[in-house]
């Protein structure tokens, strides 16, 4: 049988915006038993402990990624039942506590906020954006900034033929069945999306290059938004824009493999790496990405720092 909650103790639920460099993970989903991989989650969750909830305080991830994907703002909720007689602990403490007691670097929660109890940090999502860089004039891995070698995809051609790829981008507009965009092992049991965004810009020259480097290099984003997205949809998606750009493939095309609805098709099989993909932002009905106010729920007790377990 489960633990029994303590008679008269308050639960109470959090929604949690955090950012990470996902290099060091498998992913964000925690990784159960005796692997030696890890996620973003069992950090996490292991930082929560320190909060001594009644019941194991667990997060319900709202957007999963890979091993090697970045997050610029990902989200999640958590239930903390303290014992009786003890107020919910305010959000502030609560993101001191997380941030305090996180082992890794490459992890930070960046701010907290009461929600309703029936508040669902993955059902409850309107809206998520992806972002992706690339790079270009790289024809070896090492004439690449140590500091961007896990941030973006280094491409040897010198250019893209970016009009060509806003084009095909067009074609992925509004509501379609994204199958040939599907890779296998999606939980979905739908693959019918609707995406409102769909662009491909030039990027702002990186700091992290030296004058010299910047000549030859030149660096692009790619953004996508959705409610939700297909398994590895977005870096699908982008492989087969990158071959627009490159000259292998035309928008025209891009159009045809998208009606097609075969995964297994002989372009669609390309995945852009991880290592240029960030979760962006998830955003909840009109109350934006870090604020939640209309939903917020007052503290009615701060559970100041100084009774912070």
């Amino acid at each position: 049988m489960g633990s029994v909650p303590a008679a008269g103790s308050m639960r109470a639920r959090y929604l949690v915006y955090f950012q990470y460099v996902g290099t060091d993970f498998n992913g964000v989903a925690a990784v159960r038993g005796v692997q030696r991989a890890v996620g973003v989650q069992n950090y996490l969750e292991e930082a929560a402990e320190k909060l001594k909830s009644v019941l194991p305080a667990k997060f319900i991830i709202s957007s999963r990624t890979d091993a090697g994907v970045h997050a610029l703002s990902n989200a999640a909720h958590l239930d903390v039942q303290r014992r009786s007689g003890q107020p919910p602990f305010s959000p502030e403490v609560l993101t001191e506590v997380l941030n305090t007691h996180l082992r890794h670097p490459a992890i930070r929660v960046l701010q907290a906020f009461r929600v309703p109890s029936n508040f669902h940090a993955r059902h409850s999502a309107t809206s998520r954006t992806y972002l992706y860089r690339l790079a270009t004039g790289c024809p070896r891995p090492d004439q690449l900034s140590v500091f961007e070698r896990n941030r973006c995809w280094a491409l040897r051609a010198d250019r893209l033929d970016v009009a060509a790829m806003q084009e095909a981008a067009q074609h992925f507009l509004g509501t379609h069945d994204f199958s040939a965009f599907q890779s296998a092992g999606s939980p979905s049991t739908s693959s019918v999306r609707t995406l409102r965004r769909a662009s491909v810009s030039p990027d702002s020259a990186s700091p992290f290059i030296l004058p010299e480097e910047g000549r030859r290099l030149r660096f692009w984003s790619l953004e996508f938004e959705s409610q939700s997205f297909l398994y590895r949809q977005v870096r699908r998606m982008t492989a087969i824009l990158v071959a627009v750009g490159l000259g292998a493939l035309t928008p025209a095309q891009v159009k045809m493999i998208l009606e097609s609805c075969d995964p297994l098709g002989k372009h669609q099989t390309r995945v852009a790496p991880a290592q240029g993909l960030f979760l962006k932002s998830v955003l909840y009905g009109c109350l934006g990405s870090t604020a939640l106010k209309s939903q917020m729920i007052p503290s009615q007790g701060q559970g100041n720092p100084g009774s912070t377990p």
